[in-house]
């Protein structure tokens, strides 16, 4: 799998929160060998503020962001996925669309801090706590030699990734 930039989606049931934060993340550590996009099963219209203001707060270009269906990526002509990460438990037990091209795919499933009770910080530290973790992960991805990785390997890390069981070098 040897390319100069591979697309990848994120995917959650609202694309309101964890799904574009992953969005945002992998289009600034990607550093030009990946293009990110996000989007959800069940759409909530709108980033949620709490999402926006975390990735402003972290110079982060929030132009992009904005809720969308899962099912602009299945039409013919939107960009042909290399991998797609499901970063919510929901969405993964959905039936996704047919994606061209069959892409790589793992769960990557994490807490959503949109459904976190509690006092503004407690809530603004759980959106916090969700840009550390897909952070993590998507930092561990892109750190992998995926061009000299076989298919089998490179899921086996994929995967792996979603359960916490690889570590950054």
């Amino acid at each position: 799998m040897t390319k100069d930039v591979y697309n990848v989606l994120f995917l959650c049931t609202g694309n309101s929160a964890r799904s574009i934060i992953a969005e945002a993340i992998m289009n600034r550590e990607g550093m030009g060998r990946f293009n990110a996009y996000s989007a959800g099963s069940n759409p909530a219209g709108t980033p949620h503020p709490y999402t926006l203001d975390l990735l402003k707060g972290l110079n982060h270009d929030t132009g992009f962001a904005r809720s969308k269906s899962w099912d602009e990526f299945a039409e013919p002509d939107a960009p042909q996925m290399d991998f797609v990460f499901t970063v919510c438990d929901a969405a993964a037990a959905e039936t996704c669309p047919v994606w061209p091209g069959q892409p790589m795919s793992a769960q990557w499933g994490m807490p959503d801090p949109v459904k976190v009770e509690g006092t503004e910080a407690v809530r603004r530290v759980a959106f916090s706590e969700t840009y550390r973790m897909l952070r993590s992960r998507i930092s561990i991805f892109t750190s992998l030699p995926i061009g000299s990785l076989d298919r089998m390997v490179l899921q086996r890390n994929l995967d792996d990734i979603g359960k916490g069981t690889v570590e950054a070098d």
